[in-house]
């Protein structure tokens, strides 16, 4: 079997270590100090809040996401592009000489801005800002988990309004609601609006041909999503174009060429599976039901935020960065599968192949090329990385709590590549899926990271 990443990617490498993140998604417990909560301090010496506010959101997030139908991995990284650039509007205005996105992100042109002179609470602000924009984007949420998200909102507002008059507190909590409906209004027109609402749109119509998807085993479910890459990215420079993967290998059903090769090693590599490799198939795999790719690089994410002690003003940054690069390789991703078309490995194989073969993984329902989880982790991957460094090894413990071991990594690069490679052993991704997903991913990073922050 050929080596995925037998040509290295030129990607810096992070090594994190991450102790923690084995708790439940909604189950995030308050420093002691989460009034006080930081080292860090700001130029007048009063304390930055710990980033406890956005742990508590993040991870009643990933709670949604798993129980809230129709929030699959495009719409699961949409939801957190829009709550970390809210979550970081929210407080840019603290940041020294950070910067607002808007006029930087494809048509954000107004944020409201904060009343010159007047005080404001960040805590209580970035509360209602996180509150507000996670209510707008689950709409469809169940009433238990609705209920959930007022009472979190209450909880977290009582630990920071002792101190503070009613004035300031109110001031601050119509600010971060003011700035979350800003970005929820702009959020309505990127093309996703409700999506989870109609997966399956009955107005696609698949193009026909020896090379072209078609619905796939055990379900044989219609294309989901299908214009998701007609949708408008976040950075301009994630438009069609440079960033796009090149094209797959040329379709051929003869032996010995490109592709029926890169189609022997998805069915070769099946019947051999190692236990090993079959442990990286299933912990990566976060189907239906789950936090999605999406949400597990966002729990790596928190997991980094809490175990270097970030503060509520890092946090933020950081979020609206990881939440940027997955809304943005989520549609460029998308836009691949739908421009290419390309069958599945389970439609090669049945075909030319082995007509009784099945993966080990089901085939989602989507085209092949290229690989969502590739694309997603190596942009995180690369996030991380760029803003952390590449000495310190890590382990992801995101979960625990789902039945899996912690599985440790010397960077981040490995751990996005083992994501990718997962799909092969899974046998639902060929590996040139993986690779030009991968170098994708990483391109879409660079771009956030370029921005004006």
């Amino acid at each position: 079997m050929q080596n995925l990443f037998r040509k290295p990617l030129p990607l810096l490498t992070l090594a994190i270590l991450l102790a923690s993140g084995c708790r439940k998604a909604d189950q995030i417990i308050p420093h002691a100090d989460s009034v006080l909560t930081s080292k860090a301090e700001t130029q007048h010496g009063s304390r930055i809040p710990d980033s406890y506010i956005a742990q508590s959101w993040y991870n009643l997030m990933m709670k949604l996401i798993s129980e809230t139908p129709g929030h699959t991995p495009p719409i699961a990284a949409r939801s957190f592009g829009y709550t970390g650039v809210a979550f970081y509007e929210s407080l840019v205005s603290e940041m020294p000489h950070h910067r607002s996105l808007v006029g930087q992100l494809n048509g954000l042109t107004s944020i409201p801005q904060r009343i010159y002179g007047n005080s404001y609470v960040s805590t209580i602000t970035a509360n209602a800002a996180l509150g507000r924009i996670i209510k707008s984007l689950f709409e469809n949420a169940s009433l238990s988990n609705l209920n959930r998200i007022d009472s979190l909102q209450s909880a977290n507002e009582k630990l920071y309004t002792e101190q503070f008059n009613e004035k300031i507190i109110n001031r601050s909590r119509e600010y971060g609601r003011a700035v979350a409906d800003a970005v929820f209004e702009w959020s309505v027109s990127d093309g996703g609006h409700q999506a989870y609402l109609n997966l399956f749109p009955l107005d696609y119509i698949a193009p026909v041909g020896l090379e072209k998807w078609v619905p796939t085993p055990p379900l044989y479910q219609n294309a989901m999503l299908p214009f998701w890459g007609n949708n408008r990215p976040m950075l301009a420079s994630n438009k069609p174009g440079p960033i796009d993967p090149e094209a797959p290998p040329s379709f051929s059903t003869a032996p010995g060429s490109s592709f029926y090769t890169a189609a022997s090693e998805v069915y070769n590599t099946s019947l051999h599976l190692s236990s090993s490799q079959k442990a990286v198939a299933l912990y990566w795999a976060d189907g239906g039901g789950s936090f999605t790719p999406a949400g597990h690089n966002l729990a790596i994410t928190l997991q980094i935020i809490r175990n270097r002690n970030l503060n509520l003003l890092e946090a933020a940054s950081l979020l609206a960065k990881v939440g940027i690069a997955e809304n943005d390789a989520g549609i460029i991703c998308w836009r691949s599968k739908f421009e290419t078309n390309l069958l599945r490995p389970v439609t090669y194989i049945r075909s030319y192949i082995d007509p009784s073969w099945l993966p080990l993984i089901s085939t989602p329902p989507f085209p092949s090329y290229t690989s969502g989880h590739s694309t997603f982790t190596s942009a995180a991957a690369a996030i991380l990385t760029m803003e952390f460094g590449d000495q310190i090894s890590f382990t992801d413990s995101s979960k625990v709590a789902y039945g899996f071991a912690p599985r440790s990594f010397n960077n981040f690069n490995e751990a996005a590549q083992e994501a990718a490679i997962s799909r092969l052993y899974g046998g639902i991704h060929y590996a040139f899926d993986n690779l030009n997903g991968f170098a994708c991913g990483h391109k879409i990073a660079i771009n956030v990271e370029q921005l004006r922050w």
